[in-house]
């Protein structure tokens, strides 16, 4: 029997050999499609999750009331964990890190420098993110001072075997000589922390003072909970730690503890309360693959069901002897599922021809495993397509009454017809959806790259200050010779990369504040130079300049910091920042210093160039690789030892959309297929209604029907389907692409031209697609049609 439905299927799959290959195209890129968005989610929903502590991991968090409402921070201050651990039974184990970002670190063994990435980490850290300790004792290994922990690769990097490398020394920063206490297994691409050494916070504890105050933020705090451990009742206890350490002087900061596995993809907070983050991402690309999955299932849906009248009297007849109409049903999901394993066969391909791509783009490693979680989803993907896609035509074909199908009697239904249409209508407005999506998506990463900064980011090279550079004296010698290398417009130095929040202070004060505020200002220590280099402009006063002296008491704000501070003809005033009084004498426009998703900020600048992480020098554009070997050569002389560690100021920039750039670059692709697809099917649908009506249109044109009217039949209904999809999916567009851009605090209006120009390019594709047929029919000799009767 078994036998026999397979052979039935495998003839009716051959039969129509254009349904066939549409339905099997169709179909096949749809899974691609959704197997590459599975591979992306299934990696994203990994992220953070496969520490064993994971039911036990969080991290601590703070609120902090500023004037402009509460936002959160990862920062805490540096006794934090010591402290959590010392006052809170529930509290098992906690760890304290820091890792700046801005400057890499060099490792050397001999005449070797390898560049690294560095954290520190106090005792105990290994415990809380178990990683595999290959060489050394996990219990013994408790990140001392002056010792070391490195990964595998860092160890193949620096002794040429990841063997025996306990007790070795290595020279970091050519400034300390640290011993090798372990090795671990490399940081797996899934965790969000990176990492390819650990070194002691006790060390950066001791040598930076500042961290041991509790009225100030910086590093980041983990707590491994006791098991059973309410975190609501934790969370209460500790809301006023702060407070409570600070004897009632810190009150603007509260503390409350996290999953650290959730903080991937659920980061983002809106006045203390979490509202999103990358998980909107995730859900966005399920939706699409859905969305690609249903209109592919349409299709086959739509194509079945034009197709049943060359299968009525094979129904018919079944019935007269004696198949049961379960049996019917059977064979036509059979059908639909052999499809979607075949379909799957081809998708599977394309999967591993468009992977490395993909790869690319998402910046991962997927890859196709064929572990049992993923083979489950493919065969539950292909199962589901397979009964969604024959559902319809199964039962449709299957409820046919055997003496109304041998009588010849059977005609299309109007429920038949208006399932076909709605079927139609859904999927062009999903298509619909995407590109208006899209559209919006590319034009606000437009707007993000396009717009006036308020500053020129472009050809900004961003020196790493380590080594003998981090001597204020060698540095200004250094920046002295730097302008003078051929191919450097100037050189200065500055303690902010202009790319997000690098540091902030509340202690600054003004007549009239209110003694109950405590909303941050970002702090810039700069150095002669940095402002006219960067190209911000001055509103009123003037720059920081050696010609009048001394401009340490001197100050600069830009605009937002006088507006929220209330103060008049700014120039000349006096105010306090940290016990000191300064002199206002300049203000600056408004520049974007953080990204587009956040209002621009109050900011101060001031001079103090040992304050400042960072040698900053503008090149002439086209001269870039020259220039670089000549600063390399400079480098060396004033940083022997050192290798020259630098990156682009505008590749910092676009990093701060990588997720913004990686969505409109996917939703382009998947967009297309979508549209694709459902032409695919309108392709064949229109190809089956040129067929069906073929008597009619030769009758049309012996009656004088001229060949536009004739395509303008044949089109009508497929228009008509089109602008209702429009019509309703511009409304939802709206609402989606409005939803999307509220995250950001500068964005593009939307204008009534995205959304009509969206419609019109569907319109265009449609009637494209539809007119091949319409036209090759209206040209058709009617002799042919008719003689066929």
């Amino acid at each position: 029997m078994l036998k026999h439905q397979l052979i039935l299927i495998y003839r009716n799959l051959r039969k129509d050999k254009s349904t066939f290959l549409i339905n099997l195209i169709g179909l096949s890129t749809g899974l691609a499609s959704v197997l590459m968005i599975f591979l992306w989610v299934n990696d994203e929903l990994q992220i953070d999750k496969g520490y064993a502590t994971d039911s036990q991991l969080y991290q601590v968090l703070e609120n902090v009331d500023q004037a402009g409402g509460m936002i959160t921070r990862e920062t805490t201050a540096g006794p934090t964990a010591q402290g959590l651990k010392d006052d809170f039974p529930e509290v098992e184990y906690a760890v304290t890190t820091f890792s700046n970002n801005i400057n890499s670190s060099i490792l050397s063994v001999e005449d070797q420098d390898i560049a690294a990435r560095k954290l520190y980490a106090s005792a105990d850290f290994f415990k809380l993110f178990p990683y595999k300790i290959t060489q050394g004792n996990k219990e013994e290994i408790k990140s001392d001072p002056n010792t070391i922990v490195i990964s595998e690769s860092l160890a193949v990097k620096l002794f040429g075997s990841s063997e025996n490398a306990v007790g070795k020394m290595v020279e970091w920063d050519h400034e300390k000589n640290l011993a090798v206490a372990g090795v671990f297994e490399d940081v797996p691409s899934t965790a969000s922390m990176k990492f390819d050494f650990v070194m002691s916070f006790e060390d950066f504890w001791t040598e930076n003072e500042w961290v041991q105050s509790w009225g100030n933020t910086a590093p980041t705090t983990f707590v491994l909970l006791r098991e059973g451990t309410n975190v609501d009742e934790f969370n209460a206890k500790i809301k006023d730690y702060v407070k409570t350490k600070t004897e009632g002087n810190v009150t603007h900061r509260s503390q409350f503890v996290a999953k650290y596995s959730d903080r991937y993809l659920h980061g983002t907070y809106e006045n203390g309360i979490q509202s999103g983050g990358r998980i909107s991402y995730v859900k966005l690309f399920s939706i699409i693959a859905i969305f690609i999955l249903v209109i592919a299932c349409i299709n086959f849906m739509n194509l079945s069901t034009a197709k049943a009248s060359k299968r009525i009297k094979e129904v018919g007849i079944k019935k007269a002897v004696g198949a049961r109409r379960g049996e019917l049903i059977v064979q036509y999901l059979g059908e639909s599922t052999m499809m979607a394993f075949l379909s799957l066969l081809l998708g599977l391909l394309l999967v591993v021809l468009l992977l490395p791509q993909f790869n690319s783009i998402t910046e991962k490693q997927l890859s196709l495993d064929f572990s049992p979680v993923l083979m489950t989803a493919i065969l539950a993907i292909v199962l589901v397509t397979g009964l969604i896609a024959g559902s319809y035509p199964a039962l449709h074909l299957s409820g046919f009454s055997p003496s109304t199908v041998l009588k010849g009697k059977i005609s299309s239904v109007a429920g038949e017809l208006w399932i076909r249409k709605g079927l139609v209508v859904f999927q062009f407005a999903l298509s619909v959806i995407l590109i208006v999506s899209v559209w919006v998506v590319y034009l606000q990463i437009e707007y993000i790259q396009t717009e006036n900064l308020g500053y020129e980011k472009d050809n900004v090279l961003l020196i790493n200050k380590i080594g003998e550079l981090g001597d204020t004296d060698k540095m200004e010698a250094f920046i002295s010779e730097l302008k003078a290398v051929p191919g450097v417009v100037a050189a200065t130095s500055s303690g902010h990369d202009m790319t997000g929040h690098n540091g902030g202070t509340y202690g600054i004060q003004w007549p009239g504040k209110d003694p109950n505020d405590k909303t941050e200002f970002e702090r810039m220590a700069v150095n002669y130079g940095m402002i006219e280099m960067m190209g911000i402009q001055m509103k009123e006063g003037r720059v920081f300049s050696d010609e009048f002296g001394t401009e340490s008491e001197k100050i600069i704000f830009n605009e937002a910091a006088i507006e929220f501070m209330g103060i008049e003809d700014p120039i000349g005033k006096v105010i306090n920042l940290w016990g000191e009084d300064k002199e206002i004498i300049g203000v600056t426009e408004d520049f974007h210093f953080d990204s587009f998703h956040e209002v621009v900020k109050p900011l101060f600048f001031y001079y103090n160039p040992g304050a400042t992480n960072l040698v900053a020098a503008k090149i002439n554009a086209g001269d870039e690789i020259e220039t670089i070997k000549n600063i390399e050569a400079l480098h060396s002389k004033f940083n022997p030892g050192f290798s020259l560690g630098y990156r682009f100021l505008d590749e910092d920039y676009q990093a701060l959309y990588v997720a913004e750039k990686r969505v409109a670059t996917l939703s382009k692709y998947f967009a297309t297929i979508a549209i694709l697809i459902s032409c695919l099917g309108l392709f064949g649908l229109a190809t089956f209604t040129v067929e069906r009506r073929a008597k009619e249109i030769g009758i049309r044109k012996v009656l004088g029907a001229s060949e536009l009217k004739i395509v303008s039949i044949l089109s009508g209904d497929f228009t008509k389907m089109v602008m209702v999809a429009i019509l309703i999916a511009l409304p939802l567009s709206f609402f989606i692409a409005q939803e999307w851009l509220a995250s950001f605090a500068f964005k593009i209006g939307l204008k009534w031209w995205f959304f009509i120009g969206a419609g019109a390019l569907t319109m265009l594709i449609a009637l494209l697609t539809v007119s091949f047929h319409s036209i090759k029919a209206a040209l058709m000799n009617p002799v042919n049609s008719l003689k066929s009767e």
